[in-house]
Formats: C-alpha cells, structure tokens, sequence
C-alpha cells in the first residue's frame, strides 16, 4: 500500500479551496496543470469534495455500494451447520437383499425423481413374483369352476353346495394372489427389471446425487444407502439459541449469516422454524433458517454463524459496508460519488455498532445512498495529508 499512497500524493494534491488561498495559487502559478486543478474544496453549505483527475481514476480502484436498510433492534447471535432440507433429501437403498446388475448415474449428476438409478437382481423377488403368478393362474382356474357349477347348480345338474363350495375355493385363491401381491410389494421393488428376478430403482426427489456408494456386482443390503440425494438449491442452517432468546424468535424474520469459507460475505435467511423443546443440557432451543443456493456456492456440513432479530419484525436501521466508513480527526466519514467524474463527496456521519461485514450508520446517510468502499482508504489518506495529518493516519 505504501507505493500506492506516495505516488497518490504526488499526482493527486489536496488543499483547501479558501478564495486567498485560490487566488495565491493563480497569482504564482505552481507549475500545475489542468487535470491537477484544487483537489477540495469547500462548497456551499460546507460541503467538502475530493477531486480527482481523470487520468488517476485508472489507478485509484473505486467500488460502491448503496446503503441499505437492514433488520434492526435487539438481534442474538447463534452457530450452527447447513444442512438438507427435510422435504428436499432421500437415501435410495435396496428394499431386498440384491446385486447390483447395473448403475445409471454417478456423483454430482443431477436427476429428476422417477429416473433410473440402478437395476438390480434378487432371488427373493423371482419366488415372489413366480409365488403371484402361480396364485394368479390359481385364482382364474378356481373362478371358472366356480361359475361352471354355479350355471348347473341353476339348471339343478348338481347340487347347490357344491356351487357353494367351488364359490369359495374361488375366494380363497383370489385371497392368495392379493396376499401374494402384497408380499411382493413389501419387497418395494417397482415394475421392470431383466427378468423375473431383476428391478429398477428410481430417484424419489429431484436433486443431485451427492453420494453414490453403488459398484457393478456388488450384492446390496436394503440397511445401506446406495445412493443420497439432495436438492442443494435451498439449505437449511440449523442453530441453537438459548431459551431466553428463541422464545422471543418469529418465524419469517429475516436474519443474516456469515461462514467460515466466505469471509467478508454475508447471506440473507429467513426463520422457517423454532424448536419446541428445549435440551435439558444446553438450554438451548433449535432454530431452522432457510436460505437460498440456487448459486450453489454453499454447502451441506459447512460451519455458519447467524444473526436473527429479536421481538416483532418491522424494525430496521441504516447499514454499509463497514469499509465504506473512515476515520477521519474529527469523527467519521463516507465518500459518496457524484456525477461529475473523479469528484466524491465527502459526508461526516454518526456510526453505530458492528454487524459484521456491515456497520450500522445512526445519521448522515439515507437508505439507497452509494458511497465508496474500496479506495475510500485512499481518499481518506489524501485528506489526511492535506491537512498535515499523514504522519498519524497514513499507515
């Protein structure tokens, strides 16, 4: 930084536009140029602008950002970790004991829910389905009977029992295919597969595969997950909060979280749920955030702090980049661009607490201002040495 602010100090010097001072400049002239005109001045109403030449505009890096209103009063802090949502994740296993014959898809490919994932083969499943079939075949012979019998019984060609009888030897057999039937859907394998033995498992959700723990010819066990699944387009960050604290917390109250693998960023949640029990342990009260990934920069596990209001939402205060304010002698200032090029206004404001990468400004600004964040360092610099203060803040 110290080439950049020496060389700042020689191409962008900054005095005090008194109208002695102009004229003593005019009246000497100081070798100056155009583009090295009186770099601030004060204007009506005693405001202060920073004037920059355009050719230095290309070394000077100027980012801004607006001032924003943000939840304000009372807020508490809380850790926790992302994680699925509820609704928005599934572990695919087999429902039997079965080898994998062949596998769809991998990790991190994205599926719709019905696709197919796998097929797998099981011996199991062949004797269920050979066990309905024969039970079918039971079933339609036993009815046929049952209705030859009963057409002769109202003939009176044979006796009315034995109708009677073949009647219900035909609800037994239409018992045993519905107990069959339901015998092989408590297996869970679904229709298709490579023959009497073989089925398909298929995506119940949409998302991605996170986890894939499948391998052609390996025999599958219905207690061991083949494939996880996540929709990772929303997260939930769970967090515990002391009693005192959730107690006071409502849902749909917009919150905002920090992570450790972001530095310098902050993320907008909402308060989808607060727990209902309280762990004897802790005294702490699980809270579920929900926030949005449909940029995909986050993930399930990571760390996360989160900052929730307290109380009825609706209260807000005035917040910036905490970047955007410098310490100046007499208290705390912005630099807020205007329109004409490389000149900034430079506004005393009242600072209030941190909140994270944000500070929150009690007057001076207004919500939707923009004001500078990277290189009002340098414009506070040159002020500094304007007014012979360097020596103190130039470091």
């Amino acid at each position: 930084m110290k080439p950049t602010l020496l060389l700042m100090a020689a191409l962008v010097g900054l005095t005090a536009c008194k109208s002695s001072k102009a004229e003593h400049d005019d009246a000497h002239g100081h070798g100056r140029d155009e583009g090295a005109e009186e770099k601030l001045h004060i204007e009506s109403g005693d405001v202060i602008h920073v004037h920059v030449p355009k050719e230095m505009l290309r070394d000077l890096r100027v980012t801004t950002a607006r001032v924003e209103a943000r939840p304000g009063g009372e807020s508490v802090t809380a850790l926790g970790e992302l994680t699925f949502s509820e609704d928005a994740y599934a572990e695919v296993s087999t429902p039997v004991s079965a080898r994998v014959a062949a596998v769809a898809v991998t990790t991190g490919q994205a599926v719709k829910q019905g696709q197919r994932l796998a097929e797998l083969q099981s011996p199991e499943l062949g004797r269920a389905r050979a066990n309905l079939q024969a039970a079918q075949a039971r079933a339609t012979a036993a009815r046929q009977a049952a209705d030859r019998k009963r057409a002769l019984a109202e003939e009176r060609i044979v006796a009315r029992k034995d109708a009677q009888a073949a009647e219900a030897d035909a609800a037994a057999a239409e018992a045993d295919v519905a107990a069959a039937k339901a015998a092989l859907t408590a297996l869970g394998a679904g229709s298709g597969g490579d023959g009497a033995s073989g089925f398909v498992l298929k995506a119940p959700i949409d998302g991605a595969i996170v986890e894939r723990t499948a391998r052609l010819g390996q025999m599958a066990d219905p207690a061991q997950p083949l494939f996880r699944i996540g929709d990772l387009s929303s997260l939930w960050l769970v967090v515990h909060a002391f009693e005192r604290d959730a107690v006071r917390l409502k849902p749909g109250a917009e919150a905002r979280v920090t992570l450790a693998a972001f530095p310098g960023q902050e993320f907008a949640a909402k308060v989808g749920h607060v727990g209902q029990q309280v762990d004897p342990r802790s005294r702490t009260i699980p809270v579920r955030l929900e926030l949005d990934n449909s940029k995909g920069l986050l993930r399930p596990g990571m760390s996360a702090s989160a900052s929730i209001p307290l109380g009825e939402p609706g209260a807000t205060l005035t917040a910036v980049p905490a970047a955007a304010l410098q310490r100046l002698e007499n208290g705390w200032v912005v630099f807020l661009p205007t329109p004409e090029a490389g000149v900034f206004e430079q506004r005393e404001v009242g600072r209030g607490r941190s909140l994270g990468t944000q500070v929150e400004v009690l007057s001076g600004l207004a919500v939707g201002d923009e004001v500078v964040v990277e290189g009002a360092f340098l414009l506070k610099a040159e002020v500094e040495k304007s007014r012979g203060g360097g020596d103190e803040h130039g470091h």
